[in-house]
């Protein structure tokens, strides 16, 4: 298997990625919909994100999405996690407390996230989803006296440094060991924004590597591959974890790459790179083989066609069209 950078495009696309974000309003986490109000507190905040980022992982499995209506209104993926962790939060604070989760259930996970059967989704893996939480809880309890807040306060504001860092923390959580870090990177993006991490080293902000970016990554050329490992990923050859670990982190480093040419922050930059993966370049109907939707033009991600289609190596080339690659065995 090979993976590498291919610098050949990355001025182009920042320039393409720096057009995207004109005029892009940053959202700051502050629809009640999905998250506390920005009246809660450090320590409440910090709860909800870590436990609601401990289970943003590969939420569309088992052959069907992970999608329902609640009151009227669609949601589907991570937007119905969310709105099922606000719906929590508003009836059941004491939820994200560390007593509580130290002692989750399976029942109690399912219940959560199909509202007690009501919607007629089902979770994946909600096994390994309480384990999760109950990993979370325990920790808490045993090395942080049962405050979250107390993970932020140990980093001392830094990412990485000799006496640990933010990230390095939370990896004694089991939902947050990931190799390439996605949802460390995705937690600290939540928790800057709702200035609750005051991040001093800046330079060591990376995107969070999921699905979506991964996709782009591979369709617009940032990253290549042999054509053998082409060749598994549109075919669906489920990867292994070194081969998963291999082409994320090279996604990462290629996304840094990025960042610095077009002078972008790396969590704007995955505001982009996420929402664009989610409504223009979509793993089945990407909007340059399909009409643009219109959720895709308010991102700003067509006029006419793909934003990014003069510097994308798969507009260009059908066979690097491909979707994510698989790797299904993973709760990061």
């Amino acid at each position: 298997m090979y993976v590498g950078i291919n610098g050949v495009g990355i001025g182009e696309l920042s320039r393409l990625f720096s057009f995207m974000a004109t005029g892009l309003e940053v959202d700051m986490f502050l629809d009640v919909d999905f998250y506390p109000p920005a009246s809660a507190d450090r320590r409440t905040v910090t709860a909800y994100f870590l436990v609601m980022v401990a289970m943003d992982h590969r939420l569309s499995g088992l052959g069907m999405p992970y999608e329902a209506v609640i009151d009227g209104k669609s949601y589907h993926g991570a937007d119905l996690l969310y709105r099922l962790g606000s719906m929590k939060f508003e009836e059941d604070l004491g939820f994200f407390e560390a007593g509580r989760l130290a002692k989750i259930t399976t029942k109690e996970v399912v219940d959560w996230l199909t509202l007690g059967g009501k919607l007629k989704v089902r979770v994946p893996d909600p096994d390994i989803r309480a384990e999760l939480l109950r990993d979370l809880g325990l920790k808490l309890l045993k090395l942080f006296d049962g405050d979250p807040y107390n993970v932020v306060l140990e980093s001392r504001s830094r990412l990485r440094g000799i006496a640990g860092g933010f990230l390095n923390i939370v990896k004694v959580f089991k939902a947050y060991q990931d190799p390439v870090e996605k949802k460390a990177f995705l937690l600290a993006k939540f928790l800057e924004r709702r200035k609750v991490l005051e991040i001093v080293d800046q330079h060591n902000k990376e995107v969070p590597v999921d699905n979506h970016l991964s996709r782009i990554a591979l369709r617009t050329g940032l990253i290549e591959v042999d054509d053998r490992t082409l060749t598994a990923i549109a075919s669906g050859k489920e990867f292994n974890e070194e081969m998963d670990v291999i082409l994320r982190l090279t996604a990462r480093k290629a996304y840094k790459e990025v960042s610095t040419t077009s002078s972008l922050d790396p969590f704007i930059l995955d505001d982009i790179l996420w929402s664009f993966g989610r409504k223009c370049c979509t793993k089945d109907k990407p909007a340059c083989r399909y009409s643009c939707s219109t959720e895709c033009a308010k991102l700003g991600g067509c006029d006419g066609g793909c934003t990014l289609s003069p510097a994308c190596r798969a507009f260009k080339d059908p066979k690097y069209m491909v979707p994510e690659h698989t790797f299904t065995t993973f709760w990061y």
